[in-house]
């Protein structure tokens, strides 16, 4: 997924205009970027596995009057760069096509790279092959092609520069006689853009300068990090993951274990969670949102609402109901962190180009953040504790700082979440020592008393090990103030209006959708986290249970699964995911089989229980 941008222009592209469409498009992320360019009667191309403030410092194309681009997040083809060249027509192209190898086996022509987008280029050339009629291609991708397709398609031998969108992920716009394009409306209101047009489910043709020379490529490639892995199994390594059912007392109500912070039973033998436990899956009527949302409603197809977008089963089954039963029409809003996997991308794409809805994206600095994750880990292996797991995933805090930059792009207020109610894990927090508070009614607790009480915690276990105070800390305090501190206005919970039922979710997404599901777990919850499975895996063996179990054990109490049924999910649910933890690893640049054995060694919660019990 990446930004694109372009001008084509009567004589030499506006360089400061240029350079702000080209600053825009880096919130999309910076892992590499490429330039097609005229110059010298014929089109050159540049690409980098670096960030495009240094290509085009290094290109200077501010003479030609035909400047298009790319900032790209990397997704899948990591050693392939745009833009993509086939038989001298060339595209970039914003989106993840999830149906490639289906669209291959249909095509004559022979794949060539393991990039994505290669297979517009292909479908160009094939079409080509048999018709001159070149306006006809974008239906003809559009056709053959699942996920988000937001693409440039550069034919010089024909002179036709094809700007085409399934999602409406690309805006066409003019300053005097030039022609500017970007993924995103504000990009081009920023530079004063008029006539601004969404091109969606159409496509957009410019004249361009007409060229039988074949096209100028140059590469560099640079970089040494691997930032997407590729899998490679390795027995010796998946033997090394414990999973021993621990005999440990559960909740006779629920399936809540003895190793579960400040849990206590009765004599009936049921836990104190049951005791205290209030419905949170009981929505108030759909009457009360609709009433809510109409002040933000506007007519015709102008975008009225965000989704935050993870591309999670919650925010996708959001994302269905906003569009599809409140009759909304929204644009999603994805954090990209580093963690997201290319499944969770993947069907960020699915779901964005099956319902034509546009996506945007802000990528943080990848790099930078997976530093900030191995130096906490690292941190945390030299002085492990349970507690302090949740310094893994504070980089993606952040998700609530952006929306606001979203809102004020798009001038969208209205914000709809679709946090799953019963995602409540108490003993994240009980680890460090506090308490559960049984009558928070959010998933994620607020207020500034419970903050402070939650950081002075957390940094007498930082004490433990000063690996924690490093250059990362600013970044997880930040993200911490954004989430719990921020005010938010304009906001709403979905599943507060919504009742959530698991079987209703799962069968809309995957046999409506074609919503995509791992292939190392049964569960459908948290698949698309790089995080998740590392950090249930440290759960499950130090204290016997994951998330999982607690979220199990809601689902029970509020009368959605017997106890029985619970059991048999988690003890599926709860077994490591090792292709995942290897992912995870793999990007931190961990070695698998020192971090295993180090959380292998850690001492049993229930263990020390059973003994305490026994004597």
């Amino acid at each position: 997924m990446c930004g694109i941008f372009g001008q084509i222009a009567k004589e030499k592209i506006n360089k400061e205009k240029f350079i702000k469409l080209v600053k825009h498009s880096e919130q999309r992320g910076i892992d590499s970027s490429g330039l097609i360019y005229y110059a010298d009667a014929k089109y050159q191309i540049s690409r980098a596995d670096y960030n495009i403030k240094k290509l085009l410092n290094k290109i200077q194309p501010y003479e030609s009057n035909i400047v298009l681009g790319h900032s790209r997040l990397i997704t899948n083809g990591l050693g392939d760069n745009q833009p993509v060249i086939r038989e001298n027509i060339c595209a970039i192209h914003n989106g993840i096509i999830v149906n490639e190898k289906e669209v291959w086996d249909k095509l004559t022509v022979q794949r060539k790279y393991k990039i994505d987008s290669e297979l517009i280029v292909a479908i160009a050339e094939e079409h080509l092959n048999d018709s001159e009629n070149v306006e006809a291609i974008p239906d003809k991708v559009l056709s053959l092609c699942r996920g988000i397709v937001a693409c440039a398609l550069v034919l010089p031998a024909y002179g036709k520069l094809l700007l085409f969108s399934n999602n409406g992920s690309l805006y066409v716009g003019y300053s005097e006689d030039d022609v500017y394009f970007a993924s995103e409306r504000y990009a081009l209101d920023q530079i004063g853009c008029i006539n601004i047009l969404q091109i969606k489910d159409t496509s957009f043709v410019v004249d361009i300068p007409v060229s039988n020379e074949k096209l100028s490529v140059k590469d560099e490639k640079t970089r040494i990090e691997n930032l997407i892995p590729e899998f490679q199994f390795n027995q010796n390594e998946e033997k090394l993951l414990q999973f021993e059912k621990p005999n440990i007392k559960r909740c006779t109500k629920c399936i809540l274990p003895e190793t579960m912070p400040f849990i206590t039973f009765d004599k009936e033998g049921v836990c104190n969670y049951c005791h205290h436990y209030k419905p949170r899956n009981k929505p108030r009527p759909k009457e009360e949102l609709f009433k809510l949302v109409e002040p933000y409603r506007r007519p015709g197809k102008e975008l009225d609402c965000i989704i935050p977008f993870s591309g999670g089963r919650d925010s996708c089954y959001g994302l269905h109901l906003v569009a599809k039963e409140l009759g909304m029409k929204p644009v999603t809003y994805t954090y990209d962190w580093g963690m997201v996997t290319d499944l969770g991308r993947r069907n960020i794409s699915q779901m964005c180009g099956d319902m034509g809805v546009e996506n945007i994206i802000v990528a943080a600095d990848i790099s930078q953040k997976r530093k900030n994750i191995k130096m906490n880990l690292q941190a945390w292996l030299k002085s492990p504790h349970l507690g302090m797991m949740a310094m893994l995933t504070a980089g993606d805090k952040h998700f609530f700082r952006y929306v606001e930059d979203i809102k004020k792009q798009t001038d969208i207020n209205l914000n709809l979440w679709g946090v799953n109610p019963l995602e409540v894990t108490h003993f994240k927090t009980g680890f460090l020592g506090i308490e559960p508070d049984f009558e928070e009614k959010r998933v994620y607790s607020h207020g500034v008393m419970k903050q402070l009480r939650y950081h002075s915690k957390r940094f007498k276990a930082m004490l433990e090990s000063p690996g924690y105070f490093n250059s990362s800390l600013w970044d997880t305090l930040s993200g911490e103030y954004y989430r719990s501190f921020m005010k938010k206005q304009d906001y709403y919970h979905i599943f507060d209006y919504w009742r959530w039922d698991e079987e209703i979710i799962n069968d809309t997404l995957i046999n409506q959708y074609g919503w995509e599901t791992a292939i190392d777990t049964s569960t459908t919850w948290r698949i698309g986290d790089g995080t998740a499975a590392f950090y249930n895996y440290v759960y499950y063996t130090v204290a016997g249970f994951t998330e999982h179990d607690t979220f199990r054990s809601n689902q029970i109490r509020e009368g959605q699964m017997t106890r029985e049924r619970a059991l048999a999910l988690v003890e599926d649910e709860n077994r490591p995911r090792y292709q995942n933890i290897r992912w995870y690893l793999d990007t931190l640049d961990m070695d698998f089989e020192e971090v295993i054995n180090v959380v292998n060694r850690i001492p049993k919660l229930y263990s020390v229980v059973t003994e305490l019990l026994d004597s």
